[in-house]
């Protein structure tokens, strides 16, 4: 009986050794997939914080405002290279691609599962993909109509350029947001408004 006994509880003990590496599998796989999401996210939230170098919103037409609405004038310069970083910080290596406002990380552990009784696991590093997307929200709306006089007023003398209006912002659930030329806000306040971040991968 004792040979039994002790193939049972060494059978038992074996399984309990794979079930752990099981878990430490999961546990880096689980590692891999939260780098990969916080760093697709940061690439999204870098590009969207930031506008191209000498755009100035408090000179803008229109047509150049429905360009920022849309997403067109970021600077994606800095994007990729945020979401390696943000991998580095979470001991990982993360490779970067961009499709005009969506950012797909790649990114591979540093560390592994460990040797264990599985063949292979020394060298199993965990591996994740993440997709992020900077997703528009408000559109150019328009300004309140002018009131007309009831009678012609005097032409007044010229006293140089007028000073630009508010530009008029709808955004989804209605609110509306009023973007003053002469006292702007700063852009990566304001872009926290306008966009939205998601993961969608």
């Amino acid at each position: 009986m004792f040979p039994l006994y002790a193939m049972v509880v060494v059978g038992m003990l074996f399984a309990a050794l794979v079930l752990f590496v099981f878990g430490q599998a999961a546990v880096v796989r689980s590692d891999a997939q939260g780098a990969a999401d916080a760093a697709a996210l940061a690439a999204a939230r870098e590009a969207r914080d930031n506008l191209l170098p000498r755009l100035d919103l408090a000179t803008l037409k229109p047509e150049d405002w429905r360009d920022v609405l849309d997403g067109k004038s970021f600077d994606m310069e800095g994007a990729c290279g945020a979401a390696e970083d943000f991998a580095r910080l979470n001991e990982a290596t993360g490779t970067c691609t961009r499709s005009i406002l969506s950012f797909t990380v790649e990114v591979t552990t540093d560390g592994t599962v460990g040797d264990s009784v599985v063949p292979g696991t020394g060298d199993m590093q965990g591996n994740a993909t993440a997709v992020a997307e900077v997703v528009p929200r408000c559109e150019l709306g328009s300004g309140p109509a002018p009131s007309v006089p009831s009678s012609p007023a005097p032409t007044p003398a010229p006293t140089g350029p007028p000073s630009p209006g508010p530009v008029v912002i709808t955004c989804k659930g209605g609110k509306i947001i009023k973007f003053d030329p002469l006292n702007p806000d700063p852009w990566s306040t304001l872009a926290r408004s306008l966009f939205d971040v998601r993961l969608t991968g």
